[in-house]
């Protein structure tokens, strides 16, 4: 007979352990999962997490390893510093949207004048776009002590209906003969975000997650204000004992994850994505949750789970086209990694323990 019992001190090595043992289990399951679907689970396997990097098509594969990394990792670094301090934003995904819609009706508004200062006024509107949906459900906890859960993500299906109403309202293209969605900026070159290096994928959105990495680490470990964020999670009494401002800490947050989450929309549809429309939105706000925790909430431990997944996003697309495997099988294979995570993570608290059955 076996029980949980908690630990006196959580286990560092199984908190580091979790994310390697969430991978593993997921593969068993995933291969498990299609092998029910009547595929073979090592070429599964193989396809989604070795063909993307070193199969026939790497070369044109590996580029977008950068591509849809880049706004996973930007997101899931503003998510991560309010899940330090116990500050939930669910709701990047519409605060990735309202950034997008800001930074390209910025763009959009300019066409189309060729000047040096539009591009970068519209990252400016992106992060400012996201930064004031993020500060709703802020202000509202600040104020009324409202669950930031509930409002940020209902704040998700507003900012979706609000996508379709400019796809097909103010930012529509008016030379796209009525069709749904904005002019696209790959036709806007002063407004377009391409590649910087050729061939490579590295744009400014994952130039600019790099540098979120960097300023999450040193805002962490170097600065007073990572330290209050720190302690507000980790002993919510110390920090009210040491003058912590809660609403400073909740504003500071929410806000920042909101602004790199709009400037990762702004990057998106003025680069990979290249317009507005309906079905702009890719679910990245939600994915870079899982990435978020499978990087331990560490920026370092972020960068390399973000790229994993872009990776999970990469090779199942592959093996949508060569195996067929359907795309909801891959939805939840992706899915998996979140689950086994959590479910691991139980063993940084607690250990399991074999009791023996008492004698009646």
């Amino acid at each position: 007979m076996f029980k949980l019992e908690k630990r006196p001190q959580a286990s560092r090595s199984f908190a580091y352990l979790t994310p390697l043992l969430a991978i593993l289990a997921t593969m068993v399951a995933g291969g498990l999962l299609f092998m029910a679907l009547g595929k073979n689970p090592f070429e599964a396997i193989r396809t989604i997490f070795w063909d993307p990097l070193f199969g026939e098509f790497a070369s044109f594969s590996r580029p977008d390893l950068l591509v849809k990394g880049g706004p996973l990792i930007l997101i899931a670094i503003g998510l991560s510093l309010g899940f330090r301090a116990g500050i939930w934003n669910i709701g990047a995904e519409g605060q990735y949207i309202v950034g997008a819609l800001c930074g390209a009706g910025v763009g959009l508004a300019f066409y189309p004048l060729d000047a040096w200062y539009i591009f970068p006024l519209m990252i400016v509107a992106g992060g400012l776009g996201g930064w004031a949906w993020a500060m709703i459900p802020a202000l509202l906890k600040v104020r009324f002590q409202t669950n930031e859960i509930l409002v940020s993500l209902m704040l998700v299906y507003v900012a979706e209906k609000l996508l379709a109403a400019m796809s097909l309202g103010l930012l529509r293209n008016p030379d796209g003969h009525g069709f749904p969605g904005s002019r696209n900026f790959k036709d806007y070159e002063t407004a377009f975000n391409g590649e910087l290096i050729s061939n490579t994928g590295m744009h400014w959105g994952v130039a600019m997650a790099f540098i979120a990495v960097i300023f999450a680490y040193i805002l962490l470990n170097r600065h007073m204000l990572g330290f209050s964020i720190r302690l507000t999670g980790e002993a919510p009494r110390a920090a009210k004992f040491a003058s912590v401002n809660p609403t400073r800490v909740i504003l500071f947050c929410l806000g920042t994850s909101g602004a790199l989450a709009g400037m990762a929309g702004l990057f998106e549809v003025s680069g990979p994505a290249g317009q507005i429309s309906i079905d702009f939105n890719s679910g990245y706000g939600f994915t870079a949750i899982i990435v978020a925790f499978l990087g331990r909430l560490h920026p370092v431990g972020i960068l390399f789970a973000g790229l994993l997944m872009a990776l999970t996003y990469i090779g199942g697309e592959l093996a949508q086209l060569t195996l067929g495997l359907p795309a909801a099988a891959i939805q939840l294979f992706q899915g998996m990694l979140l689950f086994f995570l959590l479910a691991a993570d139980l063993l940084t608290n607690y250990r399991i323990k074999r009791v023996k059955k008492e004698a009646v």
